[in-house]
């Protein structure tokens, strides 16, 4: 369960963002948006959901972004950039696109999260120098990293090493460690690389191998961050893929059944030349008494494309307490859909596991105070001098005063007559007004 995450100097971020999905004082009401963990005994309060808003380049998909960057840098353990580049975020793996291309010396980037796992609270940031915007031959370097559980330190890298207090993970500290905690100590401090992380590489392999898997498990199956789902398309590999296989995923079918397919079932084909399962609907041909399958995109709207691929990652997410990060959720899925996946996550019989759900959406059917909380609500904002994204909550504005915002208030209403910002008003007219204006003058 994530309860914060912040960066700094990414893309249009320049100034440190705060995305918070931790309950905001003084918020009441919508109870079944509220997770509750025990951390050393302690509740821990998270939220299940969150809904981003704001105006075309505004920076919406920029935090979705940093998070996917972030996720990408932790699992491969450098800031090296990477020859994988099948992720739809080039910055992922190319980092001279992060740093902001309007700051002419280099500024450091911040990326910072904090999750629960296994009943632990887990803090870990860093703050990396990437040089200029586009500077791909700048040395890099990894200026500051830490690692706090339950709130107590467990390293702290800067210029050098230091360690809190590491009877706090005692449980799952190496074995040889009590017996030679000095040396050790002194091994890591010389081991650090300016362009690796210390926890996936020296801390892993000389203190605890098993609370790094414990990290890079939640970062790798539990932060399913998808940057631009418009492209996003999941493939099912077999084990036999050499025989001709036609494979239908009884609830990932039923769920397509219910949002609607033009088929008899949707599943996936492994033909004999491509080990690539593909994505098809498949028709029972009743006078020859067999199937047969077409690819999904001939016959099946884009619509229920996105949801067939989208929908596994959202059982996903259930099933195992995931957080689920989208970008442009729904995009060509009907609202009434999105409704009752946003009610899944809001279902406390079924959410047991405290799953959580984040997208960004342009769509105001969702600014509804029986749907989200205010402090679930978040909105980012563009300087139009500076280019510089803002991101903040509606429950920032409080509950009272001219701006204050109460729990019943119409958001959709206030959100198109400006009252949160946010939101940009274009007109095209003196576009056609020249057109016209040219034909005239000819």
């Amino acid at each position: 369960m994530i309860l914060e995450f912040k960066t700094k100097n990414y893309k249009s971020f320049v100034d440190e963002a705060v995305f918070s999905l931790t309950a905001a004082p003084k918020q009441k009401g919508l109870d079944y948006s509220m997770l509750i963990e025990k951390v050393k005994g302690k509740n821990v309060k998270g939220l299940s959901s969150s809904v981003i808003y704001g105006p075309n380049a505004s920076g919406k998909t920029n935090i979705i972004g940093a998070m996917d960057t972030f996720r990408a840098i932790v699992l491969r353990g450098n800031i090296r950039n990477s020859e994988e580049k099948s992720s739809p975020n080039p910055a992922a793996s190319t980092l001279e696109l992060i740093p902001n291309n309007s700051e002419f010396c280099s500024e450091p980037v911040l990326f910072s999260i904090d999750f629960t796992e296994n009943s632990l609270l887990i803090h870990y940031a860093v703050t990396l120098d990437l040089g200029c915007f586009l500077d791909d031959t700048y040395s890099r370097k990894v200026l500051k990293e830490e690692l706090y559980i339950n709130e107590e330190e467990i390293f702290t890298r800067e210029n050098t090493l230091s360690f809190g207090n590491l009877k706090s993970i005692k449980n799952y500290l190496a074995n040889s460690f009590n017996k030679n905690e000095g040396s050790i100590i002194e091994i890591s401090k010389n081991s650090l690389n300016d362009e690796e992380l210390f926890l996936t590489n020296g801390f892993k392999l000389i203190f605890s191998q098993n609370l790094v898997k414990l990290i890079i498990d939640w970062f790798s199956n539990k932060f399913m961050v998808i940057y631009r789902a418009d492209s996003m398309q999941l493939i099912k590999r077999f084990i036999d893929p050499q025989k001709k296989t036609v494979y239908v995923e009884k609830t990932i079918n039923n769920a397509a059944k219910l949002f609607g397919i033009n088929s008899n079932a949707i599943g996936y084909v492994v033909s004999e030349d491509d080990n690539d399962a593909k994505l098809c609907s498949i028709f029972q041909n009743v006078k020859y008494k067999k199937n047969s399958a077409m690819a999904a995109e001939i016959f099946e709207s884009y619509g229920t494309i996105r949801f067939v691929n989208m929908f596994p990652l959202v059982i996903r997410a259930i099933m195992t307490g995931g957080t689920l990060v989208v970008d442009e959720f729904d995009a060509s899925i009907h609202p009434m859909a999105l409704m009752n996946i946003i009610n899944i996550f809001h279902n406390d019989d079924i959410n047991i596991h405290h799953a959580q759900l984040v997208f960004n959406t342009h769509n105001p059917i969702f600014l509804n105070s029986n749907l989200f909380r205010r402090d679930e609500i978040k909105f980012v904002e563009r300087d139009e001098d500076t280019h510089n994204s803002v991101l903040y909550a509606l429950s920032d504005f409080g509950t009272t005063g001219e701006k204050g915002v109460r729990k019943h208030e119409d958001y959709m209403k206030n959100y198109f007559i400006s009252q949160y910002g946010a939101i940009k008003d274009i007109d095209f007219t003196s576009i056609f007004e020249e057109l016209i204006s040219d034909i005239g003058e000819v």
